[in-house]
């Protein structure tokens, strides 16, 4: 889609801006919005009313929000941010405000909501400025960036200072054309949305071949005509006549990690390499899908190593603790391992570490589950590990499981990374799309009035 621009620009005075149509308004946010309403408009409200509970989970990083839970103004009117129908809210701290996390308020209980206190609301007023336009100036790329730039504290707890909202300066359009720029981009952004759906439905599909090939492969082999026997193990179910069925302790010493305490203490820890021994993490590990792990963040000083675990690369590792436990990776670098990580030493022989490592992949949501129906922190013990069954090739059939696996994950692998891709590059057209509208780059008056007529 080609769209004009506007016949007459004029220099808005900051960086963010750059031009904007000459007959749009510099305005503060302050002179448009009011922020952060007080409470005291509920004061003739009957405490025993249901509104609105939004936690941040309930907010979307696509302005959307759910609005299904309700609890009464008495539980919520301290403690938590306020917000009518029609007003605007952002998420202020790190990283939600730099994911886009906000929304028009839309469908409230009573026309009442109450949520985090990590939002920030602003009240438009109506004689300045819609709340949908004013929704889309917060979602547009050139707010965003300034909002980062100017957040303060550390770490995960930085924020975007409510001020910087008050302050900010923007350029507001006539009421009609911000009726116009809000209904093209809502049409026009649904149309990409929908295309950022078609791919994430993909990769998910992608996902499901990926587990189910791996699975089949190292539980049923590659011939699919090949004499089948009971295994004896529920969910392994039926398998090759020559497979043997093992446990893992049968093929590997399994051993756990150990971490310094107290953790982060400089004495054990440190960001450099230099002279220092890799540290491996569940994070480090659960971060990719990658086989192999070949770069860390952290590391341990001799006195850390002294009291940890070190492994040899080549080493196959999973985790065994929290949400993502079951998850393995084979290393790629000599290091040590925290205890948050079992590690098969001493694989035998006749078993490819490859094999074994694709054999693992296929329990990880299993064991998530078994772990689960235990109740509180799901974790693996030694034990546990050591006693999961599974079902051995002769060496020369794991051999050519792996040079499958191979082959054909690399080509779902390829596919979904042309999937990501498209993804990436639609999120970009749709960004770039609302910075161009709310900032005047494209005149899409006759867009939408040529779309309403069609």
């Amino acid at each position: 889609m080609r769209l004009p621009t506007y016949e007459a620009y004029k220099d808005s005075g900051f960086e963010w801006l750059q031009r904007v149509p000459s007959h749009w308004k510099i305005k503060r946010l302050r002179f448009v919005a009011n922020l952060n309403p007080s409470k005291a408009e509920l004061a003739e409200i009957d405490r025993a009313t249901d509104v609105s509970f939004l936690p941040m989970e309930a907010i979307g990083d696509d302005g959307s929000i759910n609005v299904e839970r309700t609890r009464p103004i008495s539980e919520v009117e301290t403690g938590y941010t306020y917000f009518r129908d029609g007003d605007v809210t952002i998420a202020k701290i790190t990283p939600c405000f730099e994911n886009g996390k906000g929304a028009l308020m839309r469908g409230l209980e009573a026309g009442i909501g109450f949520g985090t206190t990590e939002l920030i609301v602003a009240r438009p007023k109506p004689s300045e400025v819609l709340g949908s336009f004013l929704n889309w100036t917060f979602r547009a790329p050139n707010f965003r960036s300034q909002g980062e730039a100017s957040m303060y504290g550390a770490g995960g707890q930085k924020r975007v200072p409510d001020d910087f909202v008050r302050d900010f300066s923007w350029s507001f359009p006539p009421l009609i054309e911000q009726s116009a720029i809000t209904a093209f981009l809502d049409r026009e952004t649904a149309k990409i949305d929908t295309l950022i759906a078609e791919q994430k439905k993909l990769l998910t599909l992608l996902a499901e071949k990926r587990q189910a090939t791996i699975s089949r492969a190292v539980t049923k082999g590659l011939n699919p005509d090949a004499p089948m026997k009971d295994s004896g193990v529920e969910w392994l179910g039926e398998v090759p006549e020559n497979w043997e069925i093992k446990q893992l302790r049968h093929v590997a010493k399994i051993v756990r990690g150990a971490s310094p305490r107290p953790a982060g203490d400089p004495r054990f820890f440190s960001e450099d390499s230099d002279g220092n021994t890799p540290w491996v993490t569940v994070a480090e590990v659960t971060k990719d899908t990658d086989t192999y792990l070949e770069t860390v963040k952290e590391y341990l000083t001799p006195l850390g190593v002294e009291q940890s675990q070190t492994f040899e690369s080549g080493t196959l590792v999973f985790t065994n603790s929290g949400a993502t436990l079951g998850v393995p990776k084979i290393l790629a670098i000599d290091c040590c391992a925290n205890d948050g990580i079992l590690a098969f030493r001493d694989l035998a022989p006749n078993i490819s570490i490859v094999f074994a490592y694709s054999f693992l992949l296929t329990t990880t949501e299993r064991l998530r589950t078994e772990m689960k129906q235990g109740g509180g922190q799901p974790n693996l013990n030694t034990e546990i590990v050591k006693n999961i069954r599974f079902a051995l090739p002769p060496l020369n059939e794991q051999l050519e499981i792996v040079d499958f696996l191979s082959q054909e994950l690399a080509r779902l692998n390829k596919l979904a990374l042309e999937a990501d891709n498209g993804i990436a590059l639609l999120k970009e057209r749709r960004s770039a799309l609302i910075s161009a509208a709310v900032t005047g780059q494209i005149d899409v008056r006759n867009a939408v009035s040529e779309a309403t007529t069609v």
